[in-house]
């Protein structure tokens, strides 16, 4: 398997799948792994669980994140991943349905990278997509720790 170069966090199966869709555009399908859970992204990203034999030395160029998970709310995986050493210097974009500024705060104390609003329209989700592909995995440079 190729190395993993995004994570994908969204608990609803259509939006997943759009999402997906739209990364596929601009990164091999192959380097994209998409959970429908934040527990089960934990236990990918830290090497448990499922994921034990995992070396989780080596991590994702960008983890994308919904903001509202079931069983494991989004902020929470964001904080367990920025309180874990392994974690803490992975680029994180969340996402969110939501325009209320208090929300959209959260992410950042929380230590999002970056907030993007979803998009019911399947165009702007692909540009959203693609420019953030873009950014965070070809211009931006990965932080070391985050490297094997």
């Amino acid at each position: 398997m190729a190395d993993v170069a995004i994570v994908l966090v969204e608990d609803n199966a259509d939006h997943r799948e759009l999402i997906v869709a739209a990364l596929q555009e601009s990164c091999d399908p192959q380097r994209i792994l998409a959970f429908d859970d934040g527990v089960e992204a934990i236990e990918y990203l830290l090497g448990r669980g499922p994921h034990k034999d995992r070396d989780a030395r080596k991590q994702p160029r960008l983890v994308v994140l919904d903001m509202k998970l079931r069983r494991m709310h989004g902020l929470e995986v964001l904080k367990a991943m920025r309180d874990d050493p392994l974690t803490q210097s992975v680029p994180v974009v969340m996402l969110s349905a939501s325009s209320d500024k208090e929300a959209l705060d959260s992410c950042y104390e929380a230590g999002a990278n970056s907030v993007v609003r979803k998009s019911l329209d399947y165009d702007e989700l692909r540009r959203k997509m693609g420019q953030m592909y873009e950014f965070w995995v070809n211009v931006n440079e990965a932080n070391r720790n985050s490297r094997v």
